[in-house]
């Protein structure tokens, strides 16, 4: 750690000030001062927070303390959320994680970072440990089952570390992590006022990052960002065409299935050369998905071809290198390689058709007593 003396001297010169300065604004002599910088002795302690007031900083940043405390707060961060992605849809480490993120706190009393931290971790764990549920309304539309999730202890204490730090975040990405999943929460609780106050409290569209990133750049650099904005569009778009197949129970299942294939075409609308890059995983679920609904359609060869589009589009995302998109729209946008370690093409059959549907379990039943089933599991494993 840096020495007091070392640290003043620093400040003071930063500042521009000199020795004299500061001892006329302590009422102690230049001399005082010099011995302090020269570790001859140290101030006295009642000194010390005037000194600190002096400079500006913390009492902590003046004995140079401040900045190991930060980088040992984003170490702790930085591992929590590490653990909490090993439990994508399945219990793997989120006692650990969660006593971490509760250790981390006692450490570091009401720090924000490690607040969002554990609610992330009990957000999440909520989702591995009991899952989403949905009931049949009777208007016919797929409603949260508002009354069992209330019970998650996860999710009620995940929304109160939420709301607790909420008002002191900055604009920034904790805030937009906080805010995103606060109000999926605030939907799975039935808390639709509060849902609608986040709502209303963002920026419109237009005010987005990806729309406002445009505005900083001209030239090539403007072509890229537009096309960053284009796909982040192309992809929210497909979720909400999933997100109300999801909903409206009152779709056929062929209609449904005609939807989810409209979604990965809008991809191949932008995507013109059929290279779909980081979209290829999205492209893959929506035909998982629409896998069910043609299974539920009576069209068994149909849902069988579309896993197989499904697994050709998880093999494409995982073979990704770092490079450009290679559409005309999109060949400024950079792409950066995945995850070498995940295979996702390898987790397909344990993740079909990867959002809760009412039917799973015998649909999924009847498409394993199928042969082309295993034939297709194989494939997935490169094992045939």
């Amino acid at each position: 750690m840096i020495k007091l003396g070392e640290r003043i001297r620093e400040l003071r010169l930063r500042d521009g000030r000199t020795q004299e300065n500061l001892a006329g604004e302590l009422g102690v002599t230049a001399q005082a001062v010099s011995r302090w910088e020269n570790s001859i002795c140290c101030p006295d302690v009642e000194l010390i927070p005037p000194i600190a007031n002096f400079f500006g900083v913390s009492i902590d940043e003046l004995f140079g303390c401040d900045n190991e405390r930060a980088k040992k707060v984003d170490a702790l961060a930085e591992r929590i959320c590490e653990m909490n992605r090993e439990n994508n849809g399945e219990d793997i480490s989120l006692d650990a994680a969660v006593s971490l993120a509760r250790e981390s706190l006692i450490e570091f009393p009401g720090n924000e970072k490690l607040t969002l931290s554990l609610a992330s971790v009990l957000y999440n764990a909520g989702y591995v440990r009991r899952g989403e549920h949905h009931v049949d309304g009777p208007d016919g539309y797929s409603h949260y089952d508002v009354d069992l999730h209330r019970t998650y202890p996860e999710w009620r204490e995940a929304v109160r570390l939420y709301e607790k730090i909420l008002p002191t975040l900055s604009a920034g990405p904790m805030r937009e992590q906080a805010v995103i999943e606060l109000s999926q929460l605030y939907a799975n609780l039935g808390e639709r006022e509060k849902a609608l106050e986040l709502a209303e409290s963002a920026p419109e569209m237009a005010a987005s990052k990806p729309f406002l990133r445009i505005r900083a750049f001209d030239g090539e650099e403007a072509a890229a960002a537009q096309g960053e904005a284009l796909i982040e569009t192309v992809r929210t778009s497909g979720e909400l065409i999933e997100s109300i197949v999801l909903t409206d129970r009152s779709l056929p299942p062929k209609t449904a299935a005609d939807m989810l294939d409209g979604a990965v075409g809008m991809i191949g609308l932008v995507c013109t050369d059929g290279f779909f890059g980081p979209l290829s995983g999205f492209a893959a679920c929506l035909e998982m998905l629409r896998s069910y609904y043609l299974w539920l359609a009576d069209e068994r060869d149909a849902a069988f071809d579309a896993l197989d589009h499904a697994l050709e589009s998880a093999h494409a995302g995982d073979q990704l290198t770092d490079g450009f998109y290679t559409a005309p729209l999109l060949h400024h946008v950079k792409i950066e390689a995945p995850d070498a370690e995940r295979r996702f093409a390898e987790e397909l059959p344990e993740v079909w058709p990867w959002w809760s549907v009412p039917e799973y379990s015998r649909v999924k039943g009847e498409l394993q007593a199928d042969p082309r089933w295993n034939a297709w599991v194989r494939r997935t494993q490169g094992t045939e």
